[in-house]
C-alpha cells in the first residue's frame, strides 16, 4: 500500500459540471464535504465517503450498478484513485486492468447515481524528489489539476511516501508539496498528503549517525517523517489526510496527532483490518469525537483486500451499515 496512496482559507472550491460553487471560509472551519441532494432521506443526515480503491475491479466492471449500490448503502461522496498521467483517465493499479475512464464519463456516472467525487488519490510516477526535478513535478500537478477540476473535486491527495533518509530529504519533499499546493490552490482545490505507517519512522539530521548502543530508557533520537512534513509545509497550501488505521499500525495514537495538529488534518481515512468496527483494535468513538472537535472536512472509508474470499462490496456495505448506526458519527 505504500506505493499507492491546513485548511486553505478564503478560497473557493470549484465544483464544475452543474454543481453549485462552494466556498471555504475562514469563519466556517467546520465545513464538511457536501452531500448531494439525491441521497435518500434515510441516509441524508450523514455525509459518508468511500475511497474507491476499496472496490477496485468490482466497481470498474459495472460502474453504473456499482455506484447505485454505494448510494443505496448510504455513501454520499467518493474519493477516487487510479489517475493515469499519460492519458488523464482513471482505472486501477492492477496491471491486468484494461478499463480506463475519461473524467467527463466518470463524473456523469457518479452524478447519475446521486454521488459526488469530492477527492482523488494520485501520485507522480517520478520518484526522484530533488530540487532539479521540481519543474517536472509542477508539470504533473498542473495537468492533473486541470483534469480534476473537470470532476469538481474539492481535494487532491498524494498517498505515497517519497524516499526520506534524513531531515534534509524531508525538507526538499515538503517544498515540492508546497509547490503542488500552490498549483491546486489556484484552481480552488485543496492539496493534501495521506500517510501510511512508514511516515511514523524517525529520521536524523543529514550526516548524523544513530547511536550504536542507545540507552533504552532515553528519549528516541530523530523526528517522525510525518512531523517533518507538518512542520515544513505551508498550512495555506498543504493539508493532511490522516489514515487512522495506518497510524495505529505505526504505533501511534491518531487522536493524539489530531490534538497536536488540529489545524492541519482536514480529512480522515476510516479503516480497520477489513470491515469497519469489526476488529476491536480501532477506537472509532474517540477518533470521530476528536475529528469533529478539530473541524474535519470529511472522511472516507477504505478497505484492503479480504483474506477470506469475501467480496469487497460486502465489506463496503457492512462498513456503511456500522457507520450509519453508530451514534458517534454525524
Amino acid at each position: 500500500m505504500t506505493d499507492r496512496r491546513t485548511f486553505l482559507r478564503n478560497i473557493s472550491l470549484l465544483t464544475l459540471g452543474g454543481i453549485a460553487s462552494q466556498k471555504v471560509m475562514a469563519s466556517n472551519p467546520t465545513r464538511s464535504i457536501p452531500a448531494t441532494d439525491a441521497v435518500s432521506s434515510a441516509t441524508a443526515g450523514k455525509k459518508m465517503g468511500l475511497q474507491t480503491y476499496s472496490l477496485g475491479q468490482e466497481l470498474l466492471q459495472d460502474m453504473p450498478n456499482g455506484l447505485n449500490r454505494l448510494a443505496k448503502a448510504g455513501y454520499t461522496d467518493l474519493e477516487i484513485f487510479g489517475y493515469r498521467e499519460d492519458t488523464g483517465k482513471f482505472g486501477d493499479y492492477n496491471p491486468k486492468n484494461t478499463t480506463f475512464i475519461a473524467s467527463k464519463d466518470y463524473k456523469k456516472m457518479v452524478d447519475d447515481a446521486g454521488l459526488r467525487i469530492s477527492s482523488s488519490h494520485l501520485t507522480p510516477s517520478l520518484r526522484e524528489y530533488t530540487k532539479e526535478n521540481m519543474p517536472k513535478f509542477d508539470e504533473f500537478w498542473k495537468k492533473a489539476t486541470d483534469i480534476h477540476a473537470e470532476l469538481g473535486v474539492s481535494c487532491m491527495v498524494q498517498p505515497s511516501l517519497p524516499r526520506i533518509e534524513n531531515e534534509d530529504d524531508a525538507k526538499v519533499v515538503s517544498e515540492i508539496f508546497n509547490r503542488a499546493g500552490e498549483i491546486t490552490k489556484k484552481a480552488g482545490i485543496l492539496w493534501g498528503y495521506h500517510n501510511h505507517s512508514n511516515e511514523f519512522k524517525r529520521v536524523l539530521k543529514a550526516g548524523e549517525k544513530p547511536e550504536q548502543n542507545p540507552n533504552p530508557w532515553a528519549p528516541p533520537k530523530g523526528t517522525y517523517i510525518e512531523e517533518l512534513f507538518l512542520k515544513n509545509t505551508d498550512p495555506d497550501k498543504v493539508m493532511f489526510e490522516l489514515d487512522v488505521y495506518w497510524a495505529v499500525m505505526g504505533q501511534q495514537d491518531p487522536v493524539e496527532w489530531m490534538e497536536n495538529y488540529p489545524n492541519r488534518f482536514k480529512l480522515l481515512h476510516i479503516k480497520d483490518r477489513w470491515i469497519i468496527g469489526d476488529s476491536g483494535m480501532m477506537n472509532f468513538p474517540n477518533i470521530f469525537k476528536k475529528a469533529y472537535e478539530i473541524g474535519i472536512l470529511g472522511y472516507y472509508v477504505e478497505l484492503e483486500g479480504d483474506k477470506k474470499g469475501r467480496t469487497q462490496f460486502e465489506g463496503v456495505e457492512k462498513s456503511a451499515a456500522y457507520l450509519q448506526a453508530a451514534p458517534f458519527v454525524k
